[in-house]
């Protein structure tokens, strides 16, 4: 371990997003991370989307909800979050005692950068008779502007918990928002936000895969578009797309989302063949460029030096906490 100036190493954390310390080339992360986690009583928390490196060093693999839960019971000292900022910043409120790490404090997400919250907080003062369901897809501050909290695993069942009356505002993603509006039939207000990721999947690119691969299913998050959600058999959150392929009979699959559940599907329906949905031009962008600033050397650096650490004022943590623990009582309602 190299001696480092801890108000340097900090400086440079702000600003570069993270720690940047070289690593003998020799050393064997995965054994070292794993020492690493039992010497400072750590638990590694690893979102789909993430490099399958990191998702086979984890102690839990999961969606929004799953590492949301998993965050709320863990009895470990530090939390160490490989997934994007607002995640991290999830486990921290539900953790207000326990120090959380992220490997990269610039491992944002496009979705949660479309709600700024001076301008949503003007949104919801414009609409005082709407109670504000937001997607966890947002920031500390979006949360706590926020009466309940949701996932795509349990927005349906929050959304029908409610009243039939009462008016919704449903943020930051329009997409999501509107499949749910359609699916429930409630009065939602939606803000006008989207997932870079999930926006760019070509309607025409899919139609001709699906032609050349006439057995295959089409599987979309609900993130997607209406004009792509319209072309899968099953639409559902991260969990319950991999749920699907592995009790669904069918042999193949095109998958619209993020490439990164590839791994886990593949992992666990290995005879079966997976396919990730082609975005509208030629990049790589059903990877998501934020998730993917997690590697498994900053995830090394940052659990060896303990930094970037999340750090939010009292205040935030306690407004933003209550909308989450509403979001969770209601999933072990519904036994979700």
């Amino acid at each position: 371990m190299a001696v480092i100036n801890i108000e340097e190493a900090k400086m440079q954390v702000s600003r570069k997003g993270f720690l940047d310390v070289s690593v003998d080339p020799a050393l064997d992360l995965f054994q070292e991370i794993e020492k690493l986690k039992k010497e400072k009583n750590m638990v590694l928390l690893a979102h789909y989307y993430q490099e399958a490196d990191i998702q086979d060093v984890a102690d839990f693999i999961g969606d929004s909800l799953g590492l949301a839960q998993e965050a709320e019971r863990t009895r470990a000292d530090i939390i160490v979050f490989a997934g994007v900022h607002f995640m991290a910043e999830t486990a921290k409120i539900l953790n207000p005692d326990k120090k959380v790490l992220l490997p990269d404090m610039k491992a944002g997400c496009s979705l949660a950068d479309s709600a700024p919250a001076d301008l949503f907080r003007k949104f919801r003062e414009d609409h005082p008779d709407h109670l504000v369901i937001s997607y966890i897809n947002c920031s500390a501050e979006i949360k706590a502007q926020s009466d309940i909290i949701c996932t795509s695993s349990n927005a349906e069942k929050i959304i029908e918990s409610l009243p039939e009356e009462q008016k919704i505002i449903f943020a930051p993603d329009k997409n999501l928002g509107a499949y749910l509006k359609k699916k429930t039939g409630r009065d939602m207000l939606l803000w006008n936000g989207a997932c870079i990721v999930h926006e760019i999947f070509s309607v025409k690119k899919i139609s001709e895969l699906k032609m050349r691969h006439p057995n295959a299913k089409f599987i979309a998050h609900p993130e997607c578009e209406e004009p792509v959600l319209k072309m899968a058999d099953f639409i559902g959150s991260t969990t319950a797309l991999l749920k699907f392929t592995q009790k669904d009979s069918s042999g193949e699959y095109i998958v619209g989302t993020e490439s990164g559940i590839l791994h886990q599907i593949q992992l666990l329906s290995p005879n079966k063949k997976f396919i990730p949905a082609p975005p509208e031009n030629n990049c790589a962008c059903n990877d998501c460029p934020y998730m993917k600033l997690n590697t498994l050397e900053k995830l090394y650096v940052c659990m060896e030096y303990e930094l970037p650490e999340i750090i939010m004022a009292p205040d935030l943590l306690e407004k933003a906490r209550l909308p989450i623990e509403r979001m969770l009582e209601i999933s072990r309602r519904y036994g979700l």
